[in-house]
């Protein structure tokens, strides 16, 4: 039996959700996301070493639409990590501790993140889609 007497253990259901939880939740996982993006990256490469077929192969998987949306998916995660670990530094460094620029920082990693992205895929759809 429980003992009443014990302090609870703070978990989800307690703690109201803020945008410094969510950034830290994402920043977790987009470096999961990079860590299979890179194995992507090795296959394109190997593609790209074992000649032309090979290479079609992977260009065609890559341009597929679910080839797509995890390029769209990659590219997110690449910004928002990067974005984010800019802030990691400069927390790092000492300054931005105080809780309305650490929101303000936030709220930054996430909208900059989206910007940097769509910034990306613009270019790559003004050149037609070649980089």
């Amino acid at each position: 039996m429980a003992n009443p007497q014990r302090p609870l253990s703070p978990h989800l259901q307690v703690y109201r959700w803020q945008v410094q939880m969510v950034t830290s939740i994402i920043h977790r996982a987009t470096g999961i996301v990079l860590a299979f993006g890179a194995l992507v990256i090795a296959w394109g490469l190997l593609a790209l070493a074992g000649g032309r077929d090979s290479w079609t192969a992977f260009a065609h998987c890559l341009g597929s639409p679910l080839g797509m949306v995890a390029l769209f998916g990659w590219a997110w995660a690449f910004s928002y990590h990067l974005i984010n670990g800019i802030r990691h530094l400069v927390q790092d460094a000492g300054y931005d501790y105080a809780i309305p620029q650490f929101v303000r920082n936030s709220w930054i990693s996430i909208i900059g993140s989206l910007v940097m992205v769509a910034l990306i895929f613009g270019c790559l759809f003004m050149k037609g889609g070649a980089a």
